[in-house]
C-alpha cells in the first residue's frame, strides 16, 4: 500500500490532541446538563429540498449517493449530510413533537460536513456542539438573553482565549431596509452579511447592482452596518439615521433588553453590532457570532439566533433559539498555535512492570485490581530491563510504574516525575486525583 495523502478539510487529531476535543466535549455536556439540556442525536442525511430550503448553501452540501446503485434504486435519491444541527432539529421536533414536553431544552455535540474550501478553522467536517430552547406556537424573549450565558458558563475555566458574542436582530436590519425602501430587504441581509468577506465598497456595488439601491441607501445601510456599542446606545445612534419603520421598532427594543441584561449579569461578554447578519433564511430575530480574543480572524466560533418557522407543518409553529459552538474550529486554531494540549496521550495512570513473561498473568492480576477502582492501567508489552519499562511509561506520560516485587518483598509504586518509590497496599492505594485522568493545559 503505498503512502496515503491526507484529505484536506478533514482533521484527525493524534492522540493527546484527541483526549483535549474529549474533555472539552465532556465539559460542554457537563455544563449543558446542569442548565437542564437534554441530549439528543439525529441521523446523519435529511432530505435535499429541505437542506435547500434554508438560505445560500447549495455549493456546500454532500450528496449522499451509492457507487454502485441499481438502476432504478432511488433509495438514497435525494439525501444529503447535513451542514449544520438546526435543521436536523426542526425535523426531529416536528416529528416528535407529541412526545416531547415544551419547552424543549436540547443539546445535541455531532458532526457536519460542509463543502467549504479548508483553511484555518474550517473544515469540511467538523464538530459542532449546539444548544436550543424550542417552544409551541410562542417563545419568551428572555430565552434569547439566556443562551448567551450558558455559553460563556460552558466555555468558562477551558484554556482558550476570550469570547467576544455580537448580536444583532433580524427585524432591525429587515426594518431599517424596509423603511429605507430597499426592493428585497431579505436579499439585503444577505449582502450586508458579507461585508467581512469583501469590505463596504464591495457591500455597497452588490447593493447597487443587484437592488438597484441609489447612492443615498447604500450610504445609510453602511452606516448602520458601522454601528456598534456594549450598551443601549446603539438604538440612539439607529434612530440618527432618520429610517422609520415598525418592525424597526421592534427589533431595536428587542436587541436592547438582550444587551442590557447580558451586560448586567456578563459584563464584556455581549456587544451589540448591527453588521451581523447570519445568511441563513431561517433566523427572525436575535442574531449571535462570537470572536475569540486574538483570533478574530476565524471568524465566528459560535453563531445562531433565533427562529420562529423554521420548524413548522402548517397546523403548528414550534418557535427556537438556538446556539452552535465550532467545537473543531475552535481546537484547529488552539493545536495549530501551540496553545493547547494534554499532560499525556493516553489515559493510563500505571504501567505494571513485567519482570518476566512468565508472569503476565500474575502482572495482568494486579492491573485488575486497580482497574476496579476506576485507575487506568496497562501491563508493560515486553519484559526488558527495568530501565527500558519507566522510559516507555515516560515518553507517553504515565505517571506511575508498579513494580510486583520490590525490595520490601512486595509490590511498590514509584513516582516516575521525582523517582520516589515506596510499597503500596494493592487493595487501598490510589493516585493524586490530578494523577488519575489527563488533563488540559495551556501550551505544549
Amino acid at each position: 500500500m503505498e503512502r496515503p495523502t491526507p484529505l484536506s478539510g478533514f482533521p484527525e487529531w493524534l492522540p493527546q490532541q484527541r483526549i483535549v476535543e474529549q474533555q472539552v466535549i465532556a465539559k460542554l455536556q457537563r455544563t449543558f446538563e446542569l442548565h437542564g439540556f437534554a441530549s439528543v442525536q439525529t441521523r446523519a442525511v435529511e432530505p435535499m429540498a429541505h437542506l435547500l430550503a434554508k438560505g445560500e448553501t447549495s455549493k456546500e452540501v454532500y450528496v449522499l449517493r451509492r457507487l454502485q446503485a441499481e438502476e432504478g434504486d432511488n433509495t438514497d435519491s435525494g439525501l444529503g449530510l447535513h451542514f449544520d444541527l438546526t435543521v436536523p432539529f426542526a425535523r426531529y421536533v416536528l416529528e416528535n413533537s407529541g412526545k416531547l414536553q415544551f419547552p424543549f431544552r436540547r443539546y445535541q455535540i455531532q458532526p457536519c460536513w460542509r463543502g467549504e474550501r479548508p483553511q484555518e478553522g474550517r473544515y469540511r467536517e467538523f464538530w459542532q456542539a449546539d444548544i436550543d430552547i424550542i417552544d409551541k406556537d410562542t417563545l419568551p424573549g428572555h430565552y434569547e438573553v439566556e443562551l448567551p450565558l450558558v455559553i460563556a458558563d460552558a466555555l468558562r475555566g477551558l484554556p482558550i482565549p476570550a469570547i467576544r458574542m455580537h448580536v444583532n436582530n433580524r427585524k432591525v436590519s429587515q426594518g431599517f431596509f424596509r423603511g429605507l425602501g430597499i426592493a428585497d430587504p431579505m436579499e439585503a441581509i444577505r449582502i450586508v452579511d458579507k461585508i467581512d468577506k469583501i469590505g463596504p465598497a464591495g457591500v455597497g456595488k452588490l447593493l447597487a447592482e443587484q437592488l438597484d439601491a441609489t447612492d443615498a441607501q447604500v450610504k445609510a445601510c453602511l452606516s448602520m452596518a458601522e454601528i456598534s456599542s456594549p450598551d443601549e446606545s446603539f438604538v440612539d445612534a439607529v434612530r440618527a439615521l432618520g429610517v422609520t419603520d415598525e418592525l424597526l421598532d421592534e427589533g431595536l427594543a428587542e436587541l436592547a433588553a438582550v444587551v442590557s441584561t447580558a451586560a448586567a449579569e456578563a459584563p464584556g461578554l455581549v456587544t451589540a453590532d448591527l453588521r451581523i447578519a447570519r445568511g441563513l433564511d431561517y433566523y427572525t430575530g436575535t442574531v449571535y457570532e462570537t470572536t475569540l480574543d486574538g483570533f478574530e480572524r476565524l471568524g465566528s466560533v459560535c453563531s445562531g439566533g433565533r427562529y420562529d418557522t423554521l420548524a413548522s407543518d402548517g397546523k403548528n409553529t414550534f418557535p427556537g433559539v438556538g446556539l452552535s459552538i465550532g467545537v473543531s474550529r475552535i481546537l484547529g486554531a488552539l493545536f495549530g498555535n501551540g496553545l493547547v494540549s494534554a499532560t499525556r496521550e493516553t489515559p493510563t495512570a500505571v504501567l505494571v512492570a513485567l519482570p518476566e513473561e512468565e508472569r503476565r498473568r500474575d502482572c495482568d492480576r494486579l492491573a485488575r485490581v486497580l482497574r476496579t477502582r476506576d485507575i487506568a492501567t496497562e501491563v508493560a508489552p515486553a519484559a526488558q530491563k527495568y530501565g527500558k519499562q519507566i522510559r516507555f511509561a515516560q515518553r507517553r506520560g504515565i505517571p506511575y510504574v508498579l513494580f510486583p516485587e520490590g525490595e520490601s518483598g512486595g509490590p511498590e509504586i514509584r513516582d516516575i516525575r521525582s523517582g520516589e518509590q515506596t510499597p503500596v497496599d494493592m487493595d487501598s492505594w490510589t493516585p493524586p486525583v490530578a494523577d488519575l485522568r489527563p488533563e488540559i493545559r495551556a501550551g505544549e
